[in-house]
């Protein structure tokens, strides 16, 4: 039976449309698919695993708790980077932030004699009002300031038990600050005494609540001494503090050592005190405690920066002007010092003379040089010093001077003279009175007593009586220490002896070992540089190249080792260079251990003889060539002819020169090997 065109056309359409859902579905599958799948990794990759992704069609479901809002937000914006935003439905959501947590309420109090103030946080509940009368109270009628904010939270466990303690404690504490919080008082209090303190915490310890944790900081400041005083006395054989006030705990410690050191057994205490005058005042009463020991007896006291020494009657003179000359001079500078020596009690029994003023510098055979006596003022104790210190060095001079404005004018004068005397002798003393300079002493110099006296008629005119007593030291004399030119030289050879001086091939440059060498020569040299003395560094060759060519290497060697020696700092006024060429051999240039003794460096000795006889023969020569200078031009022509008929001179090796003296070759081993005859310092023209 034949189908009819309808059935045909029905069939055919329902199988096209049954296709045509076919495509539409795998197509809308594989879509789905790879949207959710493109999300999801892209999630994955930025950090995002709480988000879940779901596909229903083409629109991507997006879910999920995110940490916060920012990460919730960027993951939908990468997902709408991978599909339409349109596509895109979103279920995330974000974690609930917890509740805000109460404030911590806390309150300060400050009370001192101008008022109370209160600052802190409190609850809404706090009554301030009341609190406010409670304190004015306390405070006798003292103003008092309420800086407290408020919150409105409940007040915490504790709170109350805490704030009615603080109060309590605040009633009793007129200079203090308490600290309130939940379950904790912290106070700080000053006390006018250690026993006002211990009062005070016997009285806050009280009846405190358990729920409460109270901590304690009460301080006794220490008292104001004015004057600063500490006051210091042997007695009797037995020493003592009257007063003694000093600063810090530390520097307690020090001045009772040093009273302990002075005999002090009992009544070792040092008062604890604000005021102190100056930093240096530990350092000043010490030095003072150690004077009154050294004289053993007497009193120092201090007030503030005043000092007074009053020593024993029976201190002679001279101890008395060393102990007070050294306790001026190290006081630091604030502190003035005045300083008594009693009258003997009877002067009808006793007329003893005082010991007359002097002034004594002495120099030990170290250097240390130490200034003892009676100077006029500070300004001529200042200048005695740094005259001392600028001719001896500043950490040899040790001063230990006292003041005595009733010396002569012309006291500064003598005492400079007596300093200036002192430096001509290694180690001595000089004493200076005012009729006569004393000078004793030690020197290296033969010369010294005389150089002494005319300082001292120079400075002091010949009409000054003075005595001198200098003895004279061979040992300490640095002239008779000085080695002779001959030595020095001989010193140069037997270093020269031992190693052989080497240049490089074709060069002037001091090469290898020789350096070192040339070291050891500079060092000798330098040693001799008070040696009055002319020595010649002589450059000598073989024979074998050109005369001229041999001549000027043997000069640039010459000039490289003064070179050498110049750059090594020494002294080279006395020093010249020459070279000599092939002119001088000490062996037969005929074989290779004759030339290698011919090519050497030798320093020595000109003596006047040599510079006479050279400049003899320098005005002969040039004597010759002004009587026969046409011969000349003719012998000129002739040997450039002969040069040019010879056959090429063969070209030289490395060279060593031997550096020693005299006519003598040194016995060393050649630094370089040599080749045959053919070798030598010369060679043709290009090498060379």
């Amino acid at each position: 039976m034949r189908l009819g065109p309808k059935i045909i056309s029905a069939v055919s359409l329902f199988l096209a449309a049954i296709g045509c859902w076919v495509v539409a579905t795998l197509a809308a599958n594989t879509i789905e698919t790879r949207s959710g799948d493109a999300v999801r990794i892209a999630l994955i990759e930025a950090g995002h695993e709480w988000a879940d992704v779901n596909t229903d069609g083409l629109q991507v479901h997006i879910g999920g708790i995110a940490p916060t809002e920012a990460q919730r937000f960027n993951a939908l914006h990468i997902a709408g980077t991978m599909v339409e935003a349109t596509r895109i439905v979103d279920g995330t959501t974000v974690t609930p932030t917890e509740p805000l947590a109460p404030p911590k309420f806390s309150i300060e109090i400050m009370r001192n004699d101008e008022g109370v103030t209160l600052i802190g946080l409190v609850p809404d509940s706090f009554d301030r009002e009341a609190t406010v009368k409670t304190i004015t109270e306390m405070a006798s009628g003292a103003q008092v300031t309420d800086l407290l904010e408020v919150a409105s939270y409940p007040e915490p466990r504790g709170w109350d038990a805490s704030v009615q303690y603080g109060l309590t404690a605040l009633s009793r504490l007129p200079r203090s600050k308490v600290s309130i919080s939940s379950g904790r008082v912290t106070i700080d209090a000053i006390a006018d005494s250690e026993a006002q303190k211990q009062s005070f915490e016997t009285l806050i310890n009280r009846r405190v609540p358990s729920s409460v944790d109270v901590r304690v900081n009460i301080t006794a400041p220490r008292p104001v001494v004015t004057p600063f005083t500490l006051r210091f006395l042997i007695d009797d054989g037995q020493p003592r503090f009257d007063a003694c006030s000093v600063d810090t705990e530390r520097n307690q410690g020090r001045i009772l050592q040093a009273a302990a050191e002075a005999g002090l057994t009992e009544g070792l205490d040092c008062t604890l005190a604000l005021g102190v005058p100056s930093p240096d005042w530990t350092n000043a009463t010490i030095l003072g405690i150690k004077a009154v020991s050294e004289l053993g007896g007497g009193s120092i006291t201090y007030a503030d920066a005043d000092v007074t020494l009053i020593a024993p009657e029976e201190t002679p003179q001279a101890v008395f002007d060393r102990i007070v000359g050294e306790l001026e001079s190290n006081l630091p500078d604030v502190f003035s010092l005045h300083s008594v020596l009693p009258e003997p009690a009877t002067p009808e029994d006793d007329e003893a003379e005082a010991a007359p003023p002097e002034f004594s510098a002495t120099r030990s055979p170290e250097g240390q040089v130490q200034l003892r006596g009676r100077l006029n003022n500070p300004l001529v104790r200042n200048t005695v010093e740094s005259y001392a210190k600028a001719r001896f060095g500043v950490g040899t001079v040790y001063t230990a001077t006292r003041i005595d404005d009733g010396l002569p004018e012309e006291w500064p004068v003598r005492v400079l003279a007596g300093l200036e005397a002192l430096t001509e002798l290694e180690h001595g003393s000089v004493t200076v009175t005012a009729d006569f300079v004393d000078v004793r002493g030690t020197s290296g110099n033969a010369d010294s007593q005389a150089a002494v006296a005319r300082t001292l008629e120079e400075k002091l005119g010949n009409s000054q009586k003075y005595t001198i007593d200098v003895t004279y030291d061979e040992s300490l004399d640095p002239v008779v220490e000085l080695p002779t030119p001959e030595e020095c030289i001989a010193r140069v050879i037997a270093v020269q002896a031992q190693e052989k001086i080497s240049f490089e091939p074709g060069s002037t440059e001091v090469a290898g070992s020789a350096i070192r060498l040339i070291s050891q020569i500079a060092d000798i040299l330098k040693s001799c540089r008070d040696v009055e003395m002319e020595i010649e560094i002589a450059g000598h060759t073989d024979s074998q190249g050109r005369e001229e060519m041999n001549l000027d290497l043997s000069q640039a060697r010459a000039d490289s080792v003064l070179q050498a020696l110049i750059a090594r700092r020494v002294l080279t006024s006395g020093i010249t260079a020459r070279g000599y060429g092939e002119s001088e051999p000490i062996a037969d240039n005929d074989t290779e251990e004759g030339r290698e003794a011919n090519r050497r460096i030798e320093f020595r000795l000109v003596t006047e003889d040599e510079d006479s006889a050279e400049a003899e023969e320098g005005s002969d020569e040039a004597g010759e060539d002004a009587e026969q200078p046409e011969e000349g031009a003719e012998t000129d022509d002739t040997a450039s002819a002969d040069g040019e008929a010879d056959a090429p001179e063969p070209e030289g090796e490395a060279e060593e020169l031997d550096a020693t003296s005299g006519a003598a070759p040194a016995s060393n081993e050649e630094a370089d090997d040599q080749p045959a005859d053919d070798s030598g310092d010369g060679g043709t023209e290009d090498t060379q």
